[in-house]
């Protein structure tokens, strides 16, 4: 896909003033450039601006004012001066109308220098990698399989090596340069290790062994990575709970190309295995994206009993409760069905549905059976999820 046409994005601007987190690569530059063509812009990855800010933080106080009421400021990657936020709750404060865009690819740094996000005066909002549903025509479901959803590997003619170099300046540039850890090695097999429990519960302990570190050590480090955006955890679902369920919760990385690139291969993998999980996580960044972009409150969960009973995912919230089980199979069994049916036992409410690699659209036993890439193509933010009604 060497020939990049620009993407529409889902992402709904905000009409007051925010902070726009996301990975590095996911386009939050490009869209704030051009949703904001008149903006006064202030890029600190540039090393020249970044500079006169440090030395004199002030300078945003003169520049601002300088600024027609109603004018939109947006400042690229925030974290690299935080001391530039308390001045920003200054202007804001001023109530002369001007909106602040916000955008970061760590809220880390933020926290370490104790500085406030704002005090609520500012929303904060999260760019995902693209969905099937911004790309349209463009979807490629193997390929996307295989590469991912990062807008930065669009146009590269060797999206696998760009991934390699992705990581690889993850670590050098956000890990590195801040500081964050002494030695990179260690850190890299942290990484490397973490992705093997990519789309299972996650159990840091067994992590810290297998890296032989300490706990505490480990723990230290999965903050930096959930930090910097590249994993991210989900809750099991609780609510009116009726079964014993299990404590701990489900890791992913922001993107199935990024997990890929980093998970090791090796003639004894099974193929299907690395195959499901890349499925699953897949399909977490679909839903993540749509949680984070509809307007509607909605949570994103999974839902695991003490005695083994699954369901992937658990979407709820204002719009309805959805009950999601991926299956990286051609064909449904009776046996896939099982911990939706039991879910639904205890949440008769929920829309269940299962996806798997097969070509048809089935009801079995209540439960919607869905084309993976065709359920992609339909999670559309501010829309429902496909439910019974869609199919009919």
């Amino acid at each position: 896909m060497s020939d990049y046409v620009p993407v529409k994005r889902l992402f709904l601007l905000p009409d007051q003033s925010y902070f726009l987190f996301g990975p590095r690569g996911t386009g939050k530059s490009t869209l704030v450039r051009n949703s904001y063509p008149d903006a006064t812009y202030i890029n600190l990855l540039l090393v020249k601006e970044r500079m006169h800010y440090e030395a004199n933080p002030n300078r945003l106080l003169e520049v601002v004012r300088a600024q027609p009421k109603g004018s939109v400021i947006v400042i690229d990657e925030i974290q690299k001066v935080p001391e530039l936020l308390p001045l920003v709750h200054v202007l804001i404060e001023e109530k002369q109308g001007w909106t602040f865009v916000l955008t970061g690819s760590s809220s880390r740094k933020l926290k370490r220098e104790g500085v406030d996000l704002l005090g609520g005066r500012a929303l904060r909002k999260t760019l995902h990698p693209f969905i099937a549903a911004e790309l349209g025509d463009r979807f490629d479901f193997q390929e996307v399989l295989q590469y991912g959803l990062l807008p930065l590997r669009y146009g590269s003619s060797d999206p696998s090596d760009m991934l390699a170099s992705y990581v690889a300046l993850y670590l050098e540039e956000e890990v590195r340069s801040e500081g964050l850890i002494r030695l990179i090695e260690p850190f890299s097999h942290f990484l490397e290790t973490l992705s093997f429990s990519h789309g299972s519960l996650f159990n840091l302990s067994n992590i810290a062994r297998e890296c032989a570190v300490k706990r505490a050590t480990a723990d230290n480090w999965l903050s930096i990575v959930q930090d910097l955006l590249i994993v991210y955890t989900i809750p099991v679902f609780k609510r009116r709970a009726k079964r014993g369920l299990v404590a701990q919760s489900k890791l992913y990385f922001f993107d199935v190309g990024v997990y890929r690139s980093l998970r090791p291969k090796s003639i004894l993998d099974a193929v299907s295995e690395m195959e499901g999980s890349a499925l699953e996580g897949l399909v977490a960044q679909h839903l993540r994206a749509w949680v984070g972009y509809t307007k509607q409150e909605h949570t994103l969960h999974f839902w695991r009993t003490k005695s083994g009973l699954e369901v992937d995912f658990v979407v709820f919230g204002e719009m309805g409760l959805w009950a999601i089980e991926v299956k990286n199979s051609a064909t449904v069994s009776s046996k896939d069905l099982k911990g939706l049916i039991h879910f639904h036992e205890d949440y008769p409410e929920a829309t269940l549905i299962l996806l798997y690699r097969g070509q048809e659209r089935l009801l079995k036993n209540k439960v919607l059976c869905l084309p993976c890439d065709e359920f992609l193509q339909e999670v559309i933010p501010n829309q429902v999820l496909p439910s019974h009604s869609n199919a009919d």
